[in-house]
């Protein structure tokens, strides 16, 4: 069996070519993957339950990346989180992994820093 089949990890990004790029790199590296545009839609989702790993964006219209790891919370939702962004804000990382993050990855990251952020969060699930 490979490494991660079967576990389902959520991709949460208003970009629609990291929503289309990401879930197919997951199943590669073997990975049930779902993608949403927002953060609304994850939460209204059945992935919401199965999810054993979220990809998350910082910046979205709507509610942000760090207001659903907020509501996560609120829901009792123990989902692990690894943030991605374009922002290179030491302060909004520092936030986020304070806040319970298993990790924060910069775009553009490598295929391995994904799939090593994502063994990580999984294991210390």
């Amino acid at each position: 069996m490979i490494p991660g089949q079967c576990l389902l990890v959520s991709v949460v990004d208003d970009d629609e070519s990291v929503r289309e790029s990401l879930p197919d790199l997951l199943r590669e590296l073997g990975y049930s993957a779902r993608a949403f545009p927002s953060a609304l839609e994850f939460l209204a989702s059945e992935a919401l339950d199965h999810t054993r790993c979220l990809i998350l964006d910082i910046t979205m219209p709507g509610m942000t990346g760090i207001e659903l790891q907020a509501e996560l919370k609120r829901r009792n939702k123990e989902i692990p989180i690894i943030f991605i962004t374009a922002t290179r804000d030491e302060a909004i990382r520092a936030r986020v992994i304070e806040l319970g993050a298993a990790g924060f990855l910069t775009k553009p990251f490598t295929d391995m820093v994904l799939l090593e952020a994502i063994r990580s969060a999984i294991v210390s699930d």
